[in-house]
């Protein structure tokens, strides 16, 4: 009991707003898991993006996609805030590929504009759909938030 409490406890410790990590772990395209120079673990969801789902039409290749941007790699966090599924909202970079904006580019993701206003991301995600890159091939693709209610 006492060493869940002093977990809970550890949770609660800020982050600076800027951090370096190693991801060791790809939850789905758009949530990854790092690891901090404490050794803590900690749960990241892609600020600005949602990718589809895992069992959605590009969801696994989101995933690759996160897979091969940043797994096993050195990242810098750049924290926004927190969701409510107690998850830290950030901005990844892998040297000075920024990998919320690359998914977008790349078509394997929607940004979340209901969350997200950045003029950077609407035009990379208005460019991918204008190519048809990635999930923009599809006649129409549902947006995970919709696949979600379903």
């Amino acid at each position: 009991m006492k060493l869940w409490l002093l977990s809970c406890l550890l949770l609660l410790i800020p982050f600076s707003d800027v951090f370096y990590a190693t991801v060791i772990g790809i939850t789905d395209g758009d949530s990854i898991v790092i690891l901090t120079s404490d050794n803590q673990q900690l749960k990241i969801r892609l600020e600005g993006i949602d990718c589809p789902e895992p069992d959605q039409d590009f969801g696994k290749k989101a995933k690759e996609a996160t897979t091969s941007l940043c797994f096993k790699k050195n990242v810098r966090i750049e924290k926004s805030g927190v969701d409510c599924y107690g998850r830290t909202l950030a901005f990844v970079y892998v040297e000075d590929l920024c990998v919320n904006n690359e998914l977008l580019r790349q078509g394997m993701a929607w940004h979340y504009t209901k969350f997200n206003h950045d003029t950077t991301m609407m035009k990379l995600e208005a460019n991918a759909r204008t190519q048809k890159i990635g999930l923009w091939s599809l006649p129409d693709p549902t947006p995970p938030w919709d696949f979600r209610h379903k």
